[in-house]
């Protein structure tokens, strides 16, 4: 990533205190990202739907490298490339490997990926579009995909955090909560990159907490820390947290303060070199991905 990324149309991100702050979060990541780890599965999940066989695949911020396992568990006969920005991150990855699913691991970014044009068949990447220019990403992710390669991503959606967002705002004005790309913006992104058949869709998640401060300390855990770069350095004031704390409180139902992820699940393909078809067989449609999804899941 370079300094300054526009994750967001006017917002800036500090993408070097990004990387610091997965750094340091690395070691309790996986005891904190029960979100993450429910997301990674659904993914995985709707992935199981895809005609496809990769013979390399990469797991872009890969963090501890849970998808990148389940991955070459998938798909033993693949080369499968874990790529994360954070070494720290990297580093517990490899805690994930054993001699049935090993797995290669990349330090770099998703920005510039180091790897060749059209020398990957699935890119998958599970919560890290948010940290990123989506534009310069996609254009990477369709440099390095083969034809007829597939790309399954989510990322979160603007409603995200929604409750704290709106108790921030009652009390300044400064960016407590890092503004997130709509669906549609994601989907207009990836034609914008020569992707085709792109599906889309959202699916909201719910974590409930006994106060604010357990709020704020899973997201400092998972490292989704205010990134803005005109954020306000330094902690706020506890008269300022105090205020924001008692705004919170709006939200609160049967006794727990809800905290909202509108998560977009996403797919597309690179075009065929001398076509813009899709590959025969591949195509799933958003109602028949509902379908199948709707079979899979127990009542």
């Amino acid at each position: 990533m370079s300094d300054g990324t526009e994750g967001v149309e006017g917002f800036a991100l500090d993408t070097r205190w990004v990387q610091r702050s997965f750094d340091r979060a690395a070691a309790g990541y996986d005891s904190a990202a029960v979100l993450h780890t429910q997301v990674r599965r659904d993914l995985l999940e709707r992935l199981q739907l895809m005609a496809i066989t990769p013979g390399v695949v990469l797991d872009a911020g890969a963090g501890t490298g849970h998808a990148s396992r389940a991955l070459k568990g998938r798909y033993p006969k693949a080369l499968v490339i874990a790529l994360d920005f954070s070494a720290q991150m990297l580093r517990m990855a490899g805690r994930r490997q054993s001699w049935l699913r090993r797995f290669s691991r990349v330090c770099g970014d998703a920005e510039s990926l180091p790897l060749a044009e059209g020398s990957v068949d699935l890119v998958v990447s599970n919560l890290m579009l948010q940290w990123c220019d989506p534009d310069a990403v996609f254009w990477e992710f369709r440099r390095v995909l083969a034809p007829r390669g597939l790309l399954c991503f989510t990322t979160f959606g603007p409603d995200t955090l929604r409750e704290l967002r709106s108790a921030w705002a009652q009390v300044d004005t400064a960016t407590h909560v890092n503004p997130f790309l709509d669906m549609h913006d994601v989907g207009d992104a990836l034609v914008r990159a020569g992707f085709i058949s792109p599906v889309l869709d959202v699916e909201r998640f719910t974590l409930r907490y006994t106060d604010v401060r357990r709020v704020a300390e899973d997201l400092k855990a998972t490292g989704a820390r205010n990134a803005a770069s005109a954020r306000r350095r330094g902690l706020s004031s506890p008269r300022k947290f105090a205020a924001m704390q008692a705004a919170y409180e709006q939200f609160r139902e049967d006794g727990l303060l809800p905290a909202t992820h509108e998560v977009v699940f996403a797919h597309a393909w690179a075009p065929a070199s001398s076509s813009r078809n899709r590959p025969d067989g591949a195509e799933v449609s958003l109602q028949e991905l509902k379908r199948q999804l709707k079979l899979r899941r127990p009542s």
